[in-house]
């Protein structure tokens, strides 16, 4: 990220820089189980909204992973908020679904389950015990649900269709596993096909199960998962019109993952998930991203909230320099950034209010000329998912524009790497 020259505007906003300063509201802590007297200010600004969008500037952060899980335990617990959706497998969600909900299996086995290291960490887990925990508790209709968003990683939905095949129709359990079975760990984007006769034969199974048990919901969750899955498969990474890469297609099948959640009138939902896909924007100019339609589907009822870090370290898997990719990922690894260089938006908030805090940008509309038109300009912003660099210097910031891609930003001063879970056994 390259600093703003002196004479950007961007670089000195006393009264952008006095507005947010004014408008922030200081937390007393970033962990769950302490006094909500800093939070309920939300109770306001969130009244009529049925989906939250939990960001993060990285996904190896533990103090993002803790502050998600004291808004969640607020949203929950204070706003009535009943979902869980996290960018996540949707084919292991059942399974921590029925960790949470029931009670069933062990907590740190059920992430495991969700094929992904960011979320095998202390602080997640920490999440879905309190979850399990506030469940038992609960009649079953006043349980908050657990879902995966994400259309990757599919083994269990597989196993649970071997399952119902051997039951209905014994003759196409081999089709199932020559056919769909790559699905169980394909990357997507690894076999680009447009003629897309991957997702043909998952629609083949769909069909398939509707006709031999029309009211086996189980199972018809699970082929409708792997038709997204192979989609996400054959789909090119790069294409001349954005809204046909695999890109495209993830964020899309994740609105209709958290869509899926919404049939229930009465359901409220926290979407968990990397800033770059609650924003409600574009992915740097190209696809929608999930917050973009779930904006375009719900409007003001749908909030996004960015969560952004001052300076200090992070989690996450560094890339070899040149073209060139090791046949297996490098393990997680610590990687320090230094403080954000004048006119980024982290910048912007750290001289607001040094410290942990939000802010409420959908407040802006009543502000003044100079204030609503700072917040409309593009300014770069930190955005690290599971890789970055193997020099932190060449790390190349996004553009954001506030006003249009976030309502409202959490920041907090100092971040650290968050703590992951030892292997399973």
């Amino acid at each position: 990220m390259r600093d703003r020259p002196a004479g950007d505007p961007r670089s000195h906003d006393p009264e952008l820089t006095a507005w947010l300063a004014r408008g922030a509201l200081p937390l007393d802590g970033l962990d769950a189980g302490a006094p909500t007297g800093d939070l309920r200010p939300l109770a306001r600004v969130l009244r009529g909204v049925r989906v939250v969008g939990l960001g993060e500037a990285t996904h190896g952060t533990g103090e993002f992973f803790r502050l998600k899980h004291r808004l969640l335990e607020f949203l929950v617990t204070e706003l009535g908020f009943s979902v869980l959706a996290m960018e996540a497998s949707a084919s292991a969600g059942p399974a921590v679904d029925a960790c949470v909900r029931q009670g069933a299996g062990d907590p740190a086995a059920a992430l495991t389950g969700l094929g992904f290291w960011i979320w095998r960490t202390h602080e997640v887990l920490s999440a879905v015990e309190w979850l399990r925990v506030h469940n038992a508790t609960r009649p079953e209709h006043d349980r908050v649900r657990f879902v995966g968003i994400d259309p990757q990683q599919c083994g269990d939905s597989l196993r649970l269709l071997d399952a119902f095949l051997r039951e209905t129709a014994p003759d196409r359990v081999a089709w199932l596993h020559t056919a769909l079975g790559p699905l169980a760990t394909a990357a997507p984007g690894s076999s680009p096909d447009p003629r897309q006769r991957l997702v043909r034969d998952a629609e083949t199974l769909v069909d398939l199960v509707r006709g031999r048990a029309p009211g086996a919901a189980g199972p018809l969750h699970h082929a409708r998962i792997l038709v997204r899955a192979a989609d996400l498969v054959t789909r090119p990474r790069r294409h001349a019109d954005p809204e046909r890469t695999v890109f495209a297609a993830r964020d899309r099948h994740m609105a209709d993952a958290v869509d899926d959640a919404l049939r229930d009138p009465a359901a409220r939902v926290v979407v968990w998930a990397h800033n770059a896909h609650i924003a409600k924007g574009r992915h740097e100019g190209g696809p929608a991203s999930l917050g973009r339609h779930l904006h375009a589907r719900y409007g003001d009822a749908y909030y996004a909230l960015a969560l952004l870090f001052g300076r200090g370290g992070f989690r996450a898997r560094r890339l070899p320099p040149g073209p060139w990719r090791p046949s297996r990922p490098r393990p997680p690894a610590e990687n320090r950034i230094g403080p954000p260089p004048p006119g980024s938006l982290e910048a912007l908030l750290a001289a607001a209010h040094p410290g942990d805090h939000l802010v409420d940008l959908r407040a802006a509309a009543e502000a003044g000329p100079v204030v609503r038109r700072r917040l409309a300009e593009p300014r770069p912003a930190r955005s690290i998912g599971a890789q970055v660099p193997r020099r932190m210097r060449s790390l190349t910031p996004v553009t954001v524009v506030p006003s249009e891609d976030y309502d409202g930003l959490a920041y907090v001063a100092t971040s650290a790497c968050s703590r992951p879970l030892p292997p399973p056994a």
